[in-house]
């Protein structure tokens, strides 16, 4: 994404959005309702043109692609005829683009749905709904996923599976895959990187551990030391913020390896060092919330964005 920006009526959806998702990594795409997350997805799978800005798949936007289903597949609705079996449904597909009708029951397989293959989707639960609709994505074998909310109606066991399989597509087959969710928790324990966006505008983007240390790489140190008073007094001595409770030591602005390197050369003894790291939900409140700037927009362009 580079540049992107929408807007419908007074309502700025996305504004000059850039963000790039890499081959071989899960990356979640997070933000408020009404972020402009639908948005962005939909311009990026030639959905609806954007009024400024470029979204590109290795360069070319999707409706120049020659073989589109080869290349992206994508989940933002779960629609289907539900007199028709699940294998049907995937076998209409198959031959739509092209592809052979033995396909229907591979991708079965790989969801998990090969015992279900002959039920009618009307009669399938939201979680199954899910796996068909992953399936779907599947048929053309892509090298991109682009998935909203996968893990809506999954129990569990379900949800752990999908955290699995995601990553074996991203790590082991180096696909790329782009996953927009709300579960923060689940998100947290499934993806290597984050794009984190607020009223259209992108908050933050990184790697997890960037995330919790902070755009520099600097974050927060927690040491433990018989001697720590002294260490506390020498860190302050050189402008390092530090504060002290029942014997640890809080440093911030800092790594550990910093830390450490400061303890070996004045001679300290220490017996904890560690950063003291924060969980994604935390995060993401941190940056999406409390300001005015990342506030949700108003229910009209909640409305506008979805």
């Amino acid at each position: 994404m580079h540049g992107l920006s929408k807007s419908f009526g007074r309502v700025q959806a996305v504004s000059d959005l850039s963000f790039t998702v890499e081959p071989g990594s899960v990356t979640g795409f997070l933000g408020p309702n009404g972020a402009g997350k639908t948005t962005t997805l939909r311009m990026l799978l030639g959905l609806m043109q954007p009024d400024s800005g470029t979204a590109t798949f290795d360069g070319a936007p999707y409706t120049t692609l020659t073989a589109p289903l080869r290349t992206v597949g994508a989940v933002l609705e779960t629609a289907f005829h539900p007199a028709r079996s699940g294998r049907n449904h995937l076998r209409v597909y198959c031959r739509a683009a092209g592809f052979p009708l033995s396909r229907a029951d591979e991708v079965l397989a790989q969801v998990g749905l090969a015992d279900a293959g002959n039920r009618r989707a009307g009669g399938y639960s939201l979680g199954m709904r899910q796996r068909l609709a992953l399936a779907t994505a599947l048929l053309g074998d892509p090298a991109v996923l682009v998935l909203d909310e996968p893990a809506n109606g999954l129990d569990p066991e379900g949800i752990q599976w999908l955290r699995g399989f995601l990553r074996h597509l991203a790590h082991d087959l180096g696909r790329t895959v782009l996953v927009s969710s709300h579960l923060l928790s689940e998100v947290e324990q499934t993806v290597d990187r984050v794009v984190i966006v607020g009223a259209g505008r992108l908050v933050r983007e990184g790697s997890m551990d960037q995330l919790r240390s902070g755009a520099d790489g600097a974050g927060t140190v927690l040491v433990r030391s018989p001697e720590a008073a002294r260490f506390a007094d020498l860190l302050r001595a050189d402008g390092t913020g530090v504060t002290s409770q029942d014997g640890v030591l809080t440093v911030t602005g800092t790594t550990p390896a910093e830390v450490g390197r400061r303890a070996f050369a004045a001679g300290i003894e220490l017996h904890e060092l560690r950063s003291r790291t924060s969980g994604l939900e935390a995060i993401y409140f941190q940056l999406t919330g409390g300001s005015e700037q990342f506030a949700a927009p108003s229910p009209v362009a909640q409305e506008a964005t979805r």
